[in-house]
């Protein structure tokens, strides 16, 4: 299992982890996808194709932008 955070959304989910898990996995999951958040596993600023390892905690940052 791995411990997922939204960061300003109040949004805490455990996912199934599983052998190959990425960043971008778990964004997907999460209803983003990398031009739209940010990821850090375990408190370290993470890319989208890292692995995350079992019983990580991953936080999602959603990225603000606008003009």
């Amino acid at each position: 299992m791995i411990e997922v955070r939204v960061a300003g959304r109040g949004i805490e989910r455990k996912l199934e982890w599983s052998r190959g898990m990425t960043v971008k996995d778990v964004l997907r999951e999460m209803g983003f996808n990398t031009e739209s958040a940010i990821a850090r596993i375990n408190g370290r600023v993470a890319l989208e194709d890292d692995e995350i390892e079992d019983g990580s905690r991953v936080d999602v940052i959603p990225v603000v932008s606008g003009g």
